[in-house]
């Protein structure tokens, strides 16, 4: 099979399953269940707050690598050579995603590969991102290389801008009927560019931490990373749940956590036998409408669960001395203090979506790459390879998809738990998780149940 559209988003369905439907469901919840009663059991202090400055450091050949110039300056050209080639193929190249490589760069090795990057490396959007090196050059030829025109950014803003970017951007992917075209793709790289790089240029470049979504997804990512700064400065080993116990809340986060959540779900829905029933005999406008009101519910559905299972939570918390970060500080609302926990979940649903997509559609990033004008080159031997549908079976394509979503649930429990430990007292601690737990039991079989496409 050759290199074809983006818009196959998994290979493999129900009856790849290696036990029943009902049978990964039932052991799904078991485990969350069990490891809720362990957890209560023996886990009766905080172990994951304020850990994250812990842990071994590397050796000083890798420390001195990566906090290296060369490195860091590498970086950047890297990045800002992947977005110029990404433009230019995308607006010289046929407008077909079946023969122009852009789509299938920015969908699949950027999109979805960001996540394993994020988890394996840390936050290496933020040395990549392209916008950051735009906005210094600009900021220099501006006459201001240290930004001190720049304004600082009201504290109330917070990830929001960065949770309106993602939805933007989900919208396009799962959404807009002509999101396959390499058009489509370019004149979305150009407005997000442009809005970006305004914002630096008032906020400075403090702004893409809170205002990219890219490079915010990168870093929530990446507190799950086992790699991450000691408190001395240097990288050093970690226990991965510490570095996520260590996220800050703030406004705008939780946004950012359901609209990524969401969005993965509705892809799950749009991909069901119900929705494709619902759909079929529209045209572009009506499914557009659809679309559009189905990821926003899907969205709203994971907000309105989550915020009603914490608000249930409120009564049982008690007043304690504040926390680094805000974490047991009765001001901060519960839902931010608890918002991390999600992440694992969101981790999960991820993998278990767009494995299928990374593994079979990527081969097209680097088939097409020997050709990306249609103008008969070969530049990297590979323009006659096919891709390759039997790299991993469909078994194993299941069982990694049901893997990711239980074990995404089950560390979503103990990070719970652990920020329950920190907020809650005697009974409470257990009490005041209960709802939560079920939301999470009700996310765990309706994200089986969507990514079989029942």
């Amino acid at each position: 099979m050759s290199a074809g559209h983006v818009l196959a988003h998994g290979i493999g369905g129900r009856s790849d399953l290696p036990v029943p439907l009902w049978l990964a469901q039932y052991g799904a919840v078991a485990a969350l269940v069990v490891s809720f009663a362990v957890l209560g059991m023996f886990w009766r202090t905080p172990r994951l707050e304020g850990a994250a400055g812990d842990g071994r450091p590397l050796p000083d050949t890798l420390q001195r690598f990566a906090d290296a110039r060369a490195t860091r300056v590498g970086l950047r050209a890297l990045g800002l050579l992947m977005f110029v080639v990404t433009v230019l193929v995308a607006t010289l190249g046929p407008n077909n995603s079946g023969a122009n490589p852009a789509p299938t760069w920015v969908y699949v090795w950027f999109w979805v590969g960001l996540v394993p990057a994020s988890l394996l490396l840390g936050p290496v959007w933020r040395l990549l991102n392209p916008l950051r090196t735009v906005s210094a050059g600009l900021a220099w030829l501006a006459g201001d290389p240290h930004h001190e025109r720049a304004r600082p950014m009201p504290p109330r803003l917070g990830y929001w801008p960065a949770a309106v970017a993602l939805v933007t951007f989900a919208w396009l992917e799962l959404v807009y009927p002509y999101r396959d075209e390499p058009y489509t793709v370019l004149v979305f790289l150009v407005l997000y560019v442009w809005v970006q790089l305004v914002a630096a240029f008032r906020y400075g470049p403090a702004w893409y931490a809170r205002g990219d979504g890219f490079e915010v997804y990168s870093t929530l990512v990446a507190s799950l990373c086992p790699i991450g700064r000691r408190t001395d400065g240097r990288l050093g080993l970690r226990n991965p749940l510490a570095g996520l116990a260590a996220l800050r809340p703030a406004p705008g986060l939780l946004a950012v956590i359901c609209a990524l959540l969401g969005s993965t779900a509705f892809d799950g829905l749009s991909r069901t036998r119900w929705w494709t029933d619902l759909t079929l005999d529209t045209g572009p406008v009506e499914s557009t409408v659809l679309g559009t009101a189905g990821l926003l519910g899907a969205i709203g559905v994971v907000a309105v669960t989550y915020t009603a299972a914490i608000r249930a939570a409120e009564r049982y918390r008690r007043v304690r001395p504040a926390a680094a970060g805000g974490v047991g500080n009765p001001e901060v609302p519960l839902s931010w203090q608890f918002a991390h926990s999600l992440v694992p979940i969101l981790i999960g649903y991820t993998i278990a979506h767009y494995f299928s997509l990374l593994v079979f559609q990527g081969q097209a990033g680097y088939i097409l790459a020997s050709d990306p004008l249609q103008k008969g080159w070969d530049l990297f031997g590979t323009a006659d390879w096919k891709m390759n549908l039997v790299l991993v079976s469909t078994s194993a394509i299941a069982l990694i998809q049901v893997g990711a979503i239980v074990t995404g649930h089950v560390l979503g429990v103990v990070t719970a738990h652990d920020r329950a430990v920190a907020t809650f007292r005697g009974r409470d601690m257990l009490r005041g998780q209960y709802l939560l737990l079920t939301t999470m039991v009700f996310y765990t079989l309706s994200g089986i149940a969507l990514l079989v496409g029942t």
